[in-house]
């Protein structure tokens, strides 16, 4: 019992100092950090590399990778020059900016459906016999 109330108040004692108890990484926080890590890594370094950072507070950061060494990278906005020096351990997600369907998959997209409807419109009217016929696709 002595021992338990003897932590607590230098518990206390430290939190009114300013002093925050540190708690120990966990195994899924490290994992998390390296394979953020290796994300920066493959995207690489320089004003191609743009990425788009979302730390764990939910706060998303964009630009391009300026920096990056074992511990933390550098982001740089393009359109203000501010430089941000991120640790990986503080990092939630970071990916290449965008993600939508590129333009080659839009254009095949766009000619299946131009594809079906060529065909629909030359198959119907000599599957239906003009409208005579009452079956599925008349």
């Amino acid at each position: 019992m002595l021992k338990k109330s003897f932590a607590v108040v230098l518990g206390l004692a430290f939190l009114s100092v300013g002093l925050l108890p540190v708690g120990a990484q966990t195994a899924q926080e490290s994992l998390a950090a390296s394979k953020n890590r290796s994300q920066v890594y493959k995207l690489g370094v320089g004003s191609t590399a743009r990425v788009e950072v979302r730390l764990r507070d939910n706060t998303k950061i964009k630009g391009y990778i300026a920096d990056a060494d074992q511990n933390s990278f550098t982001v740089k906005d393009e359109k203000t020059g501010a430089m941000q020096t991120l640790s990986y351990g503080d990092v939630a997600e970071v990916k290449k900016p965008g993600g939508g369907f590129s333009t080659k998959s839009w254009i095949m997209i766009g000619a299946a459906v131009g594809g079906a409807a060529i065909t629909w419109a030359i198959v119907k009217p000599a599957v239906c016999d003009g409208g005579a016929q009452t079956r599925f696709p008349c």
